[in-house]
């Protein structure tokens, strides 16, 4: 099955991956210790498109937002000047709305601390957002409203590489977050040497 862009998120622990059909050239690199970017690589086609590279992974806080797009700043920003983790998503994913492209593709987005765990969704019909008290799974497609998921992982590694290799169609790249004893951790998983 074709879910899109997707996450996982719950206390502690978060995911991401890009699954792509249109734009399967893309890697996750990290840019410095605390952010993680979604790019290009040397084989992609040359493209103006605003969605396809974005920072996908910050800490923020005490805590790290994972998205799949350019709200992850805004929400990593609100988060840091002091707003609720509930109010940082609600606020950023309304401001930008799902993405304005053939598909109206949601906005996905968490924040993730030792201890809790909010996920939100822009979509066309909805905004939600919900703190989760066990891992939980939030898609662009087909897997839209956020539903409980079985994720053992326990390292940033371990998330990563477990959300690249799921069942779900088209894996281009992951990254995974750990947040944990006052310290973040991350970890990129490309499918590929790099």
């Amino acid at each position: 099955m074709y879910v899109g862009r997707f996450l996982v998120a719950g206390p502690g622990i978060g995911a991401y991956r890009v699954s792509s059909r249109s734009f399967p050239h893309r890697k996750v690199v990290r840019r410095g210790d605390d952010t993680l970017t979604v790019v290009p690589t040397d084989e992609a086609e040359p493209t103006d498109n605003p969605y396809v590279s974005y920072n996908c992974a910050r800490r923020a806080g005490d805590g790290v937002v994972v998205g799949n797009g350019s709200h992850v700043d805004p929400v990593t920003e609100k988060y840091e000047s002091g707003y609720p983790a509930r109010d940082a998503l609600a606020s950023s994913l309304l401001a930008l709305d799902f993405e304005k492209d053939d598909y109206d593709t949601p906005r996905i987005a968490a924040v993730v601390t030792d201890d809790a765990a909010y996920l939100g969704t822009v979509r066309r019909d909805a905004l939600l957002v919900r703190q989760v008290d066990d891992p939980h799974l939030v898609a662009t497609y087909e897997e839209q409203d956020p539903r409980p998921f079985e994720f053992p992982p326990t390292t940033a590694s371990a998330a990563a590489k477990t959300v690249y290799g799921h069942e779900f169609e088209h894996a281009v790249c992951a990254a995974g977050v750990r947040v944990g004893d006052g310290s973040a951790g991350f970890a990129v998983e490309n499918g590929r040497d790099e």
